[in-house]
């Protein structure tokens, strides 16, 4: 274990990763089970992203495939990475113009987004296959 991972400094990303991890992968789940392909490309187009139903089809497996990778800490930079583009975009398509506060405002997505852009920079912590395969960069 390298010294990035001993000590408390080494396990500040893991409550972040298993929690940020969790909140997609319910949310990307969400998507797939509840909303289908077609729901979420129809809101997709419905706020005007481009390809829609590809949108939709990349926003499912980003959060899910995303979310898992996040709680496991597996491929974590690139996961949080990718994650973060999401949120990016979310707030700017659909929350910016709500306001700040929730329900539909940007508050939400922008802790996601700030979360996720942290798990980018600084990588899965302790306790992570990241970790234990040795990992150490995108």
């Amino acid at each position: 274990m390298d010294a990035q991972h001993t000590g408390s400094a080494g396990w500040g990303p893991v409550p972040v990763r298993l929690v940020v991890g969790l909140v997609f992968l319910v949310h990307g789940m969400q998507k797939l089970l509840f909303f289908g392909l077609a729901g979420t490309a129809a809101f997709m187009g419905h706020v005007g992203i481009p390809l829609p139903t590809l949108a939709a089809a990349v926003v499912m497996a980003v959060e899910t495939l995303g979310g898992l990778a996040l709680i496991v800490g597996l491929f974590t930079r690139w996961a949080a990475a990718l994650l973060a583009i999401d949120m990016l975009v979310a707030m700017l398509t659909v929350h910016l113009r709500a306001g700040f506060f929730v329900p539909h405002g940007v508050e939400f997505t922008l802790t996601l987004f700030g979360a996720s852009l942290s798990l980018a920079l600084l990588g899965p912590g302790a306790w992570s296959l990241d970790q234990a395969l040795g990992r150490r960069r995108f």
